[in-house]
């Protein structure tokens, strides 16, 4: 715990060497996040446990430094990278679905109506978490931990220095509002 304290430490100071260190250190972590949340969603077929634990490393590397103070911060922190790592995936993804640069051809189906599509969903909640984090920030950081970090509520309160209670009730609350926001 005292090395990776100092290797944060050092990453805060712009050490890319320690922060690959501390990254190394809390892989296996990282990587338990990672198929927590891709757990819960089976359709990201391309995306799987190592390439967001990779791509999320690639993304906190490319950092000038990493602002954590510990180790549940540096989770807390892990969670906004993950779910930027899945909202980048799932626009790609749409974008790709819309063909890109090619010629657009109009199909009249019904079945494709009535299909949900799963990196659409991903794209709604991150809208409806900006707006949420623009309401309370809390609230916001809370969803982002579970919903795209896939941490448990006892880990939720650890990073947040919370209580459990205090998680539960901000996750009922963001869920009202998640709810009426995307209803």
């Amino acid at each position: 715990m005292a090395e990776l304290t100092q290797l944060l430490a050092a990453a805060r100071s712009g050490d890319q060497q320690s922060a690959g260190q501390a990254f190394s250190l809390l892989y296996d972590d990282l990587r338990r996040m990672a198929r927590s949340r891709l757990r819960q969603h089976q359709s990201f077929t391309l995306l799987d446990t190592t390439s967001l634990v990779h791509e999320s490393y690639l993304k906190l590397i490319g950092l000038q430094s990493i602002a954590v103070e510990d180790r549940r911060h540096f989770f807390a922190y892990a969670s906004t990278v993950m779910r930027a790592v899945i909202v980048d995936f799932a626009r790609a993804r749409a974008a790709e679905r819309r063909g890109g640069n090619a010629e657009h051809l109009v199909l009249d189906t019904a079945l494709s109506e009535k299909l949900g599509i799963p990196e659409d969903d991903v794209l709604r909640v991150h809208e409806a978490l900006q707006v949420l984090a623009q309401a309370d920030e809390n609230l916001a950081q809370v969803v982002e931990m579970r919903y795209f970090g896939g941490l448990t509520e006892p880990e939720i309160a650890e990073a947040m220095v919370i209580s459990e209670r205090s998680v539960r009730r901000n996750w009922e609350k963001a869920r009202l509002f998640l709810s009426a926001e995307l209803g």
